[in-house]
Parts: structure tokens; C-alpha cells; sequence
């Protein structure tokens, strides 16, 4: 049967464009649906713009830190409007590339929404096309919570359309979107209530970076709240009223919701398809990408695997090479790094304490805290936490974790030695980088 492509991705984000584009460069007819701007979530209103505003934050304290190196400096005041255009430019220019991308791939982008309407059928917009495989990549969505007063809520999404940065602001949630944002505005100057269900931020990370950042977000000046829930929301003119289980009340002028992310799913077609989604509609697959139905297929937070964007990137180009490069591989799901970028960031690869005394006999610790050098002339109270796990029997290190300047960056070399198996004996052995804090992952005895 003749199709009018041979692979149609619906969503152009990070994993579907670089599956569509890796499909290409293999010989296939390729073409993708977006319904809104090409590149994602990643590239349009995730990572990328609210890292360019993390940056933006961090200025603050460094003036003030300046005056100790004999610096004459003063943050007196912060432009919004100045920022938010100039993330904009950048955002757009991101974009133009990834449509270059797949224009010089000889991918076909179709702007749109796009449904799976048969078997081989693809509809966007009402005009139909056929393929011999689809891959879903349409990502995830931010939620609220089932809160009265939610409709006064925003979600990260809307943060980049703020006219201006509130006053004060509440923020919703302890996993790593509520984390950014709560840094990023307590550091232009926003006053910042976080409030968290559970007992502590950033669950799933190991207990002592959740004990640390909390400790250190704390000192900056977020007001945190833990095991804690918001019961009602009430907008009085241009302020809204944030009760809380604690009975207190908190006067905001925006209310952030950082309490989790759904799969976009809803409305493309993939019950009528025969495509299989858990009950919180995520896209079922297996191993390599494949759902309950052969020839469609799905990669990223769609099926809510592992949701990083470079894990989205892997799923796409190892599908691409199984379905269309005769590389049959799948997606390598093991020690991946992530970091948060709070303030301080978090960073980690492998497992946490409590994961590795579950799965091995018996471990070894190593983990030091202490004052990072460039806080050492404002007297500046900040500690760096660093954290390594090494399973006894055969001296591997299985877990690393840092929270502390430049975490993500030290982490994604440290990843490297995880990946690849090395030991505890092999990170002794390595000269360090003095004065860095990177070395203390060599130089860790205690």
C-alpha cells in the first residue's frame, strides 16, 4: 500500500523532531504536526526561558556579594518588561532553528492539530494524511489542583506572559517546577510563600538534598511551608486571600500552581485507534517505544516514563533507528543525571541512600558539607552538600548528588565515571582541580 509518508509525528518537540529528523537522514518520508510553536515544551516555555531566568535572578545577590571583593555596586532596580522581550528574542531565534532543522532534514511541518483518525490515518485540521507509522510526541501539560478558588491560579506556562513580576506571590507544589520559580522570583525580588503537601521538597531525590535545599532555600528568604495544603483561594480586587490547612492566611497578588504535569493526550484520537493509556492517560509502551498498537508508536512525557528532555531526545532517535535504520536498539533508561535548577541547584545520577540500601547488602556513604569558597568574603551562610553511594562489594559508585553552585554542570561529568562503572577506588585515584568544588568528589574520605 502506498502512504503519503512513511512516518508522521504529531508533536514537534524535542523528541519528535529529533525522531522525525533522524528517520530522514535514514531514507524516510517524514512529516510533523504541531498545533502550537515548534520545539516544545523545552525550547518554547520550559527549560530553556525559565533557565534565562534563573540567570536573571541570581544577579541580585551577586551585587550584594560584590561590596565584600571591593566592588561599588547596587541592584536598585529590576525591568520585567526588559527581561521577559529579551527571553522572548531568544525563544524565537531557538524556534527558527528547529524549523531549519527540519526543513534542511526534508521533514514536512504541518501546522495544527492533529488527531489519529484510522489505522494508517493522521487528521490535522480536517485534511487527512497517511503514514505507514505515527509516533505520538505531544509531551505533557501543567495541572491544578482540585483546589476552590484554582481558576485564580496560574501555571508555569503563564508565567512568561506576566506583565509584570508580583509583589508576592504563593507557589503551589515541592517538586522541581516549584523549586525554579520559587528561586527565580525570591531573587528579583518577589516575596515567596512555597507551600508543599508532603513532608518535604523534592520527593524522589535523595532525603539529605531534599533536607539541604530546603535548609538553604529557607536562608534566602522563600517562606516554605511543608505538610501543608492550601483550602481555598479567595480574590479580593487585585490580591488574593491563600488560606492554608494551618489555618493561616496568606495575601498574594499571583498564585502559582507547580503541583504536576498530566499527559497531553486528550483528544487525539487514541482510543478509537486502539491505543492503550494508564488511568492517569499516559501512552502505554514498551521497551522500545511501541504501543498496544505495532505501528504507532511514543516517546517523551507523553508516556511518562522518565520525563527529561534529552531522555525524550534518546527515545526519539532510538526509535527512529529501530523502525527506519535497521538499528534495532532501544531507549537506555539507567543512570540518567538531572538537576534542578533552584537556588542553589541540585544535581544528581543514580540512585539515592534509601534506594541503594534497598537493592545492595551493603553501602558506603561518603558526604561532606561545608561553605563553598566564593562565599567565603561576604560571609555568606551557604553550604554545599556532596554525596556519594559506593556499593561495598564491589567498590562501584552507584549514586552521586550534589546541591551547590554549578551542581548540573560538575554532575554531568561525574555521570560519566556512574555510567561507565567506575569505583570509589578509580574517584581516589583522580587528581583534583584545586580550589574547586569539584574536587571534593576525589578527595571525599569521610
Amino acid at each position: 500500500m502506498d502512504y503519503d509518508f512513511d512516518l508522521f509525528v504529531i508533536g514537534a518537540g524535542s523528541g519528535g523532531v529529533r525522531a522525525a529528523r533522524i528517520a530522514a537522514s535514514h531514507g524516510a518520508s517524514v512529516a510533523v504536526a504541531e498545533e502550537s510553536r515548534v520545539g516544545g515544551t523545552c525550547v518554547i516555555r520550559g527549560c530553556v526561558p525559565k533557565k534565562l531566568l534563573m540567570y536573571a535572578s541570581r544577579f541580585r545577590q551577586q551585587f550584594e556579594d560584590a561590596a565584600a571583593y571591593g566592588w561599588e555596586v547596587a541592584a536598585e532596580k529590576h525591568d520585567w518588561g526588559t527581561l521577559i522581550k529579551a527571553v522572548d528574542a531568544e525563544v524565537f531565534r531557538l524556534e527558527s532553528i528547529y524549523h531549519s532543522l527540519l526543513s534542511n532534514a526534508k521533514v514536512k511541518t504541518i501546522i495544527g492539530r492533529a488527531q489519529v483518525a484510522g489505522p494508517h490515518t493522521v487528521s490535522v485540521d480536517g485534511k487527512r494524511y497517511s503514514a505507514k507509522v505515527i509516533l505520538i510526541a505531544t509531551g505533557a501539560y501543567p495541572v491544578k489542583p482540585d483546589t476552590p478558588g484554582a481558576e485564580f491560579m496560574m501555571t508555569s506556562n503563564d508565567v512568561f506572559t506576566l506583565a509584570a513580576a508580583p509583589k508576592r506571590i504563593v507557589i503551589a507544589g515541592g517538586g522541581y517546577i516549584a523549586c525554579e520559580f520559587a528561586g527565580i522570583f525570591n531573587g528579583l525580588g518577589t516575596r515567596v510563600t512555597q507551600i508543599h503537601r508532603s513532608e518535604q521538597i523534592l520527593r524522589g531525590f535523595d532525603d539529605d538534598v531534599r533536607n539541604h535545599l530546603a535548609s538553604e532555600m529557607r536562608k534566602s528568604g522563600i517562606d516554605l511551608h511543608v505538610s501543608t495544603t492550601i483550602t481555598e483561594i479567595v480574590r479580593h480586587g487585585a490580591e488574593y486571600a491563600v488560606h492554608l490547612s494551618s489555618g493561616e492566611v496568606v495575601h498574594a497578588d499571583a498564585v502559582l500552581a507547580a503541583t504536576g504535569r498530566r499527559s497531553n493526550t486528550a483528544g487525539l484520537g487514541l482510543e478509537a485507534a486502539g491505543v492503550a493509556v494508564d488511568d492517569e492517560g499516559a501512552i502505554i509502551v514498551d521497551a522500545g517505544s511501541r504501543t498496544s498498537v505495532d505501528h504507532i508508536y511514543a516517546v517523551g512525557d507523553v508516556t511518562n516514563r522518565l520525563n527529561l528532555t534529552p531522555v525524550a531526545i534518546s527515545e526519539g532517535h532510538a526509535f527512529a533507528d529501530t523502525v527506519f535504520g535497521n538499528r534495532k536498539r532501544n531507549p537506555d533508561h539507567s543512570n540518567v543525571p538531572s538537576a534542578v535548577f533552584s537556588q542553589p541547584p541540585v544535581a544528581m545520577v543514580g540512585v539515592t541512600e534509601a534506594e541503594a540500601r534497598a537493592t545492595y547488602p551493603e553501602i558506603d556513604v561518603y558526604e561532606a558539607s561545608f561553605r563553598p569558597m566564593h562565599a567565603a568574603l561576604p560571609h555568606r551562610d551557604e553550604k554545599v552538600l556532596i554525596k556519594l553511594i559506593v556499593e561495598s562489594a564491589t567498590d562501584k559508585v552507584v549514586g552521586a548528588h550534589m546541591v551547590g553552585a554549578d551542581a548540573g554542570e560538575i554532575i554531568q561529568g561525574i555521570a560519566i565515571a556512574v555510567k561507565a562503572g567506575l569505583t570509589k577506588a578509580d574517584f581516589d585515584a583522580t587528581v583534583g582541580i584545586h580550589p574547586t568544588i569539584a574536587e571534593e568528589f576525589v578527595t571525599l574520605r569521610k
